[in-house]
């Protein structure tokens, strides 16, 4: 069984669905890419996001709730996101989004200058510079993200020895990790236990890891549950194929398959123009179409 080698994608729950459009193709430039339902709760959107050239590795997605229940940051969760961006861009993007009056701070996140900033709903951002330099400014894909683990030693466990993540650095306040893939893509894990949070607008509910195809996800699903890390049955989710644990962190894990990928039904200058359901929910489609708020796409 092959070490994971990249992110698959990473989903957040916000707020105001319109908002969230805005906050990330009109500030930070990704494309959407779907616009669906949460397969699981088919009354709220799950609306994708990636760069325009829709790379493996780039895809954020979101679940937007149209009420009020904020959340509590804590363990259980994934804390920062942070994108990476072409080297020597780090001057452009304190401009933009200063111009946007959105609040940034320079910090060491990644043992590297990171802009550190939130998005219009309260989840944590960040931008960091990669290895290579390139005539545009825009976000590449992902350099990695924090989780906030309940128990620090037991997620590194999992990351350093199932999945094969390596360690850069340890310290009094956190692990650093990065996986083996191309991407490199990079993990930090408190070692301060976190207090526990609570899912709502402005909060994590997963990180998904790619694995390639269905073979090796049903061999991660034997894994994991030989592990002792709990595990759910195959998901079909249209565009991947998954399944999701809860490690012994906390944090929700998903193994997601790199295929069929996101054009099996719209061709790639369509992506995200209009609402796709999956099979199950079709028969509703003129209720969710009522249900949910319109797009401005």
């Amino acid at each position: 069984m092959e070490a994971i080698k990249r992110i698959h994608h990473i989903s957040a729950i916000v707020g105001d669905p319109n908002e969230n459009v805005k906050f990330y193709r009109d500030v930070l430039g990704l494309r959407l890419i779907k616009q669906t339902v949460n397969f699981d709760d088919p009354g709220v959107y799950h609306l994708y996001f990636s760069t325009h050239e829709l790379t493996p590795g780039t895809v954020i997605t979101f679940f937007p709730w149209t009420n009020k229940n904020k959340g509590r940051k804590g363990s259980g969760q994934v804390g920062r996101i942070a994108f990476r961006v072409p080297k020597g861009s780090l001057g452009y993007w304190q401009e933009r989004l200063t111009t946007q009056n959105i609040l940034v701070e320079t910090t060491q996140l990644f043992a590297k200058d990171t802009l550190e900033f939130d998005d219009s709903h309260g989840l944590e951002l960040a931008i960091v510079e990669g290895e290579n330099s390139s005539t545009n400014h825009d976000i590449l894909g992902f350099h990695g993200a924090v989780l906030l683990s309940s128990n620090p030693q037991a997620t590194k466990t999992l990351l350093t020895g199932l999945m094969g993540l390596k360690e850069l650095e340890n310290s009094n306040q956190h692990d650093h990790f990065e996986t083996v893939g191309e991407e490199k893509h990079h993990i930090i894990v408190n070692v301060p236990a976190q207090p526990a949070g609570r899912f709502g607008i402005g909060t994590v509910h997963h990180i998904a890891w790619s694995v390639p195809d269905l073979t090796a996800l049903k061999e991660w699903q034997d894994a994991l549950q030989k592990s002792e890390n709990g595990v759910t049955e195959l998901k079909d989710r249209n565009y991947f194929n998954s399944v999701y644990t809860v490690e012994k962190g906390k944090v929700v894990f998903e193994f997601a398959t790199d295929g069929p990928g996101f054009e099996i039904d719209e061709d790639n200058q369509s992506l995200g123009t209009s609402l796709k359901l999956p099979a199950q929910y079709e028969h509703n489609r003129s209720m969710y179409e009522k249900l949910l708020p319109r797009l401005d796409v």
